[in-house]
Parts: C-alpha cells; sequence; structure tokens
C-alpha cells in the first residue's frame, strides 16, 4: 500500500437521543495493544456509564468491535462498518452511553450509534500517510544550488542539511516521485552526484 488516511489527532461528538447521551470519540492508533489502552482508558473514564461500545480498524487488516453489552448488531458492528465506508485506518472510536431510561429499539440504537462515530470522523483532522523514502546526497558547494532547485522541482521535502567539507542534505520523497527524483539526479550531474537511500517510512500530508 502506497497511502492511506487516517486521523492526526484525536476528536469528541456528541449526540442525544430520546434522552440518552452519546458521548463518540476517535483516535488515532498503530497496532492492536494502542487500541486496547485507549477502550481501558475510556472506560476508565467513563466508568458509570451503561455503555462502551468500540470499533477499530487497523492499516493491516484488523478490524474489532464490541457491542459492550447493547443488542447484537446495534452498535459496535454499525460503527464497524461506517469507518470502513469513511475510507480512515488507523482508528478506533469509543462511544459512550448514558442511558436515558427510554428505550430506543434496534433502528433507533443503530442510527444513535452510527451518528456520533461519522460525526466524530468528520470532526477529526484526516491526513494522508504516503509511503516516503528518504535520502542522504553529498555534493561540493559549487551545486549545492542546483540541487536544491532540483530537489524542490521534483517535490522533494528537505529534513536536514549539514555544512562541513561538503554539504550533505538529507531528502524525502514520496515513493511515487522518487523514481523521477533519481533519473533527473542522475541527467543533472551526469551520475557524479547519487542519492543514497537511508530509510522508507509512511509520512503525513494534511487533507
Amino acid at each position: 500500500m502506497q497511502e492511506y488516511i487516517t486521523i492526526s489527532e484525536s476528536f469528541t461528538a456528541e449526540y442525544s437521543e430520546k434522552h440518552s447521551r452519546f458521548i463518540a470519540t476517535c483516535f488515532h492508533c498503530e497496532t492492536e495493544e494502542q487500541a486496547s489502552e485507549i477502550i481501558a482508558t475510556q472506560k476508565s473514564k467513563y466508568w458509570d456509564a451503561r455503555h462502551n461500545v468500540y470499533a477499530y480498524i487497523l492499516q493491516n487488516g484488523t478490524a474489532r468491535f464490541s457491542d459492550d453489552g447493547e443488542p447484537h448488531g446495534t452498535a459496535g458492528m454499525p460503527m464497524l462498518e461506517l469507518i470502513k465506508g469513511s475510507g480512515i485506518t488507523n482508528v478506533v472510536v469509543v462511544v459512550t452511553r448514558y442511558f436515558g431510561g427510554i428505550l430506543l429499539g434496534t433502528g433507533g440504537l443503530v442510527r444513535a450509534y452510527s451518528t456520533s462515530t461519522r460525526d466524530a470522523l468528520n470532526g477529526a483532522q484526516k491526513v494522508l500517510m504516503c509511503a516516503c523514502c528518504e535520502y542522504e546526497i553529498d555534493c561540493d558547494y559549487g551545486s549545492f544550488d542546483r540541487l536544491t532547485r532540483l530537489i524542490s522541482d521534483t517535490n522533494g521535502m528537505v529534513q536536514d542539511t549539514n555544512f562541513t567539507d561538503k554539504v550533505t542534505v538529507k531528502v524525502m520523497y514520496k515513493k511515487v516521485d522518487s523514481e523521477v527524483f533519481l533519473d533527473k539526479l542522475c541527467e543533472t550531474f551526469a551520475s557524479k552526484i547519487t542519492a543514497k537511500a537511508i530509510n522508507e517510512i509512511f509520512f503525513p500530508f494534511k487533507l
């Protein structure tokens, strides 16, 4: 996978129906362990609530949910399906329900958990995580300006520049742009300046 959408920070939304209060909070998470810790923290925070329903999806395909005592199919599953439909991954949503004394019925529960989940995801800041390559490039001072122009023209992001007896530039490229950069680098400097691949990471870009 070259890219995926996730959220950069937590966001909370509230929804009420027939005096029942639904508090939906979405969080970024990278692993099942992180998701479990977040869920446990929310359950501890809202210890006096009737239900703490959750659903999460990870970039590796892992998907989990719990109805936490609500009727089967009325809470966790609708939340999970809504997350899937949003295209967002590496995210966990916990919806806390304070019961208002009036039964909502199957349709009412599905609507309430779906709406509160949607509101939380809609309010969160989304980022596009792109597969990127980091390179280290050595050049002489006379070539530095041309190199920086080339990096700018090919959508590179300079991470660090070190000036000693030579100039060492650390630069990052989306994988989809890296081949163009490497070809242009070879062409511009007649293979006298090369880029050493030092890392591959996923990097966030705001949507």
